[in-house]
């Protein structure tokens, strides 16, 4: 087994960390951008067979989920709501996003199946056969 070229991983942690700042820059910069919608933080892995997507959404229901997939796009949409007993007091902290959120997650040039997807502490755990 050969070990992996360090040059491919450093490419691909800039390409994570230029996604991470647009993502800022779209949530701060651009004309309503993060008072309207926000983005959960997604994990994605490729196997053999399948990809896994994991994505953070904790205190988001089941009913308030959403997932689609056109071709090669991934999308996750839905709501998480703020907790009954938080909207009758005064909040000193608000740190979790609130509200509507939407993330497309483009996979590689494939046709995709959704095969899975479960709610586990709350990740969103979705697995897609490939065609």
């Amino acid at each position: 087994m050969t070990a992996p070229d360090p040059r491919s991983f450093m490419w691909n942690e800039a390409l994570v960390m230029i996604e991470r700042a647009e993502q800022l820059h779209r949530q701060f910069f651009e004309p309503g951008g993060a008072a309207t919608c926000w983005q959960p933080p997604v994990d994605v892995f490729e196997t053999e067979r399948d990809f896994w997507i994991i994505a953070a959404l904790p205190g988001v229901e089941a009913d308030d989920l959403s997932l689609s997939i056109e071709g090669d796009l991934l999308r996750v949409t839905g709501q998480r709501r703020l907790p009954l007993a938080a909207r009758a007091a005064d909040i000193h902290r608000l740190e979790i996003p609130q509200g509507h959120f939407e993330r497309n997650i483009r996979l590689p040039g494939r046709l995709l199946r959704l095969d899975h997807s479960e709610l586990v502490n709350g990740c969103l755990i979705i697995r897609l056969g490939k065609r």
